[in-house]
Parts: C-alpha cells; sequence; structure tokens
C-alpha cells in the first residue's frame, strides 16, 4: 500500500510517537481496542503495518456490521413488500484512518464509516417484472402425505419471488440450498438408483420438475437437466428434473433481454409455478403438455436403516 509505505518513509526523518491504543467506534459504542503492537513488523528500525494481521481484523469488524439488504417481494395478498437496504464497513477509509493513527497523525479514536449496500431487486422492478405472465405450469401430490406436503411447501417457498436478471444462470440446489433436517425437511419418499424409499426432503423434485415444465413453457434456456431413473407420477415421461444436493441439478438462463420473476405455491396437493416478466418482453413459448389432475401419488416404502439423501 503506497499510502502506508509513504508515511513509514517519513518517520526517518521525523519520528513520532503515536498513541499506543486505537478505539474503533461504531454508531456511538465501542466494539473494539487495537494495541498498535499487535500491528507492527520490524523493518530496519521502521516501524510497519503487519498487513495480515491488519486484513484479518478488518474481515472481523467487517462481518461483525455486515447487514444484508432484503429484496422486493409479493406477498400471499398480491401486494409488493418494500425493499431494505442493507449496510457494509466502509474499507477504504477504516484504512486510512488506521494509518493515519499507527503512523502517529491521526487520532487514538477511529469512527467506523459504512457504505450502504442495495438489493438485487427493489420496488421498482419488482412492480414492472410481475406485470406478463410467459409461462406456467401446475401438478398434483397426495397433500395426505404430510412429510412429502411440507417438503414441497418449503422448496416451494424458496424459490418464490426468486427474479433471474438477463444473461443470469438459475441454479435450483443453490437458491433452495441444502435440504438438512435443521431447515425443516423431513423424511420422505424418494427414488435412489430406481428404487422408492424414504429420504430427508423426499418431494422436493416435484417442485424442481414443476419448475422445468414452468420455465420450458416460457422458452427460457435450459442449461441442466436430468431425469430420474424410473418414471414419476406427477409428471409425464420425460418431464421431470431430478435434483440432489450431492449430485443433479436443474439449471437453466434467462435469455431474454428483460428480467424474469418465478412464483411458486403449493396448496391443498396443488404444486404451481408461473414465470412473469415486463409488459415489452418479446418471448418464445414452447409447447409443454399438462398433466391429469388425477395423477396417482406414489406409496412410500420401507425406510431404510441408513436413508438415502439423494436424488429427492
Amino acid at each position: 500500500m503506497g499510502y502506508a509505505w509513504t508515511l513509514a518513509l517519513l518517520l526517518l526523518a521525523n519520528p513520532l510517537d503515536p498513541i499506543h491504543f486505537l478505539q474503533v467506534e461504531m454508531e456511538g459504542d465501542t466494539v473494539a481496542m487495537l494495541d498498535r503492537s499487535d500491528y507492527t513488523v520490524p523493518f530496519e528500525g521502521v516501524p510497519v503495518v503487519d498487513e495480515n494481521h491488519l486484513r484479518m481484523t478488518l474481515e472481523r469488524l467487517g462481518e461483525k456490521v455486515y447487514i444484508e439488504p432484503i429484496n422486493a417481494t409479493i406477498n400471499d395478498n398480491g401486494a409488493v413488500v418494500p425493499d431494505k437496504k442493507g449496510r457494509r464497513l466502509n474499507e477504504t477509509d477504516f484504512l486510512q484512518q488506521f494509518y493515519e493513527y499507527y503512523y502517529g497523525s491521526g487520532s487514538g479514536t477511529l469512527k467506523a464509516n459504512f457504505q450502504e449496500v442495495y438489493p438485487k431487486v427493489d420496488m421498482a422492478l419488482m412492480t414492472q417484472v410481475r406485470k406478463k405472465m410467459i409461462g406456467q405450469y401446475t401438478t398434483y401430490f397426495n397433500s395426505g402425505n404430510r412429510n412429502r406436503s411440507h417438503n414441497i411447501a418449503l422448496a416451494s417457498a424458496a424459490i418464490n419471488n426468486t427474479v433471474v436478471l438477463p444473461g443470469e444462470i438459475f441454479s435450483f440446489n443453490k437458491v433452495v440450498g441444502k435440504r438438512t433436517k435443521a431447515k425443516g425437511y423431513l423424511q420422505a419418499p424418494v427414488i435412489v438408483r430406481g428404487e422408492l424409499s424414504e429420504g430427508i426432503g423426499g418431494g422436493i423434485c416435484q417442485v424442481s420438475s414443476t419448475l422445468f415444465n414452468a420455465v420450458d413453457k416460457a422458452g427460457l434456456q435450459i442449461v441442466q437437466r436430468y431425469s430420474h431413473s424410473r418414471h414419476v407420477a406427477y409428471v409425464r415421461p420425460g418431464r421431470d428434473a431430478t435434483v440432489s444436493w450431492y449430485g443433479p441439478d436443474f439449471v437453466f438462463q434467462n435469455k431474454y433481454a428483460y428480467p424474469i420473476l418465478i412464483r411458486a405455491k403449493s396448496y391443498s396437493g396443488n404444486m404451481y409455478v408461473s414465470v412473469h416478466s415486463f409488459p415489452e418482453i418479446e418471448y418464445e413459448p414452447r409447447n409443454v403438455p399438462s398433466v391429469s389432475r388425477r395423477t396417482p401419488e406414489e406409496a412410500p416404502a420401507v425406510p431404510p436403516e441408513n436413508p438415502p439423501t439423494a436424488p429427492e
């Protein structure tokens, strides 16, 4: 860092007696006391900042004060919920104040400042991207299978209100995340190597398959899709999209010039996904066959001693 080296060289001609401790304040509260000696590397009699130690301190403080921005969403009543800005530590300002303190020309109190972090989706974008439906698909399931229904609802909520910008790639696994007990997922039927058994997160593939048919109908570019090792009852043969945290993913890309919005909801044995965009969008819809409302539900098998984790 040029600024730091310049101040270090000045000490050769005019040594200073800097304050020993640096008090770091955030919003009026003291959050850290930094000992100058902990950040010093001897260099031919001239104190030089230990950049690695300083970087670790910066990262810890940054994690402590970071507030993630919140995207605008659409609630169950169809109203747009406004976005919220986040914040992060202003690292450039922090470093300048630190070097001025360290080399004796600054205050013994460092006031940490923040930078605003804007959400990916603000209220104006959400208001426009919801206006035109360009694809939708519905599949059906046995709502009496409570565990499977619960998993479907969790995954549906995870992809609901997702906005995919022009050229951006959507990954089901990345958006939904790992399906674990800690996140609320339950044991339910899954297909593993052609056999029906039980596993955490069973039912998730109905969400990914419904999404696949909806985005395919909207003409979006399918990047990655895999079928199950045996036929599933909730979509027509060859129209499924199996997913697993340690295996297959469902991935598509928004090839259009406008953002697209995914709306997803499960209710009363219905799994519904719709795709929306700006009124001005020119899209290329595809013909996708629908499924029968009387699609039978697969019955769960006897749970094995060590339940598999994939596919779901």
